[in-house]
């Protein structure tokens, strides 16, 4: 009999003890780091630069920050004019001058044979519309490579947690000891 009654009164606070128990904190913790993790994505840099690089302006539109788009697409495509524009050039000259080095009649020569630009004309404008060319399809690899670049550090950039602690406020602060000369200071306050 008594053991009966022993083994009910523990029944009963043991039963007691756990509908009494206060959630644990660790539960909590790791339901946080689960939401924390599910916007941590590691692949999304590498899935933005790959966006980027089939089409100039993906990545951003993958990071969903569609105004850069048209920036990468007017810079790209004014590489692209400029390169197209002095290539029709350079072609325009180079033809006059194989023409010329002839005997031939070209677009620099009227019919009566007055000579708008002279041979040495040709041969510099030559010189200087290959290195335009040249330029402009160096500066449209580089923008395509900077806008890749530019989709993934932003897809790493956009994973960091940023709240209201992590900012900078100007204020000024008057030296008391020196008043009349003016100073110039910058400090940074942080807190976690």
């Amino acid at each position: 009999m008594f053991t009966r009654k022993f083994i009910t009164l523990i029944c009963i606070v043991f039963f007691t003890i756990s509908v009494t128990a206060q959630k644990d904190s660790t539960v909590i913790k790791t339901k946080q780091q689960l939401i924390k993790s599910s916007r941590y994505n590691p692949l999304s840099p590498s899935k933005a630069a790959f966006f980027s690089a089939v089409f100039p302006g993906g990545g951003q539109i993958y990071n969903k920050k569609y105004w850069k788009a048209p920036i990468v697409w007017a810079a790209i495509g004014t590489s692209i004019y400029f390169y197209v524009d002095n290539s029709n050039a350079y072609d325009r000259y180079r033809k006059a001058f194989k023409l010329r080095k002839q005997g031939l009649q070209d677009e620099f020569t009227l019919d009566d044979g007055t000579v708008l630009l002279s041979t040495a004309g040709l041969e510099n404008a030559q010189k200087v519309l290959r290195k335009n060319k040249d330029l402009s399809l160096l500066v449209g690899a580089l923008l395509y490579v900077l806008q890749i670049v530019e989709a993934s550090v932003n897809a790493h950039l956009l994973q960091f947690d940023t709240n209201d602690n992590l900012s900078i406020n100007t204020t000024i602060t008057p030296d008391p000891i020196f008043v009349e000369a003016p100073k110039v200071g910058l400090s940074f306050k942080y807190s976690f």
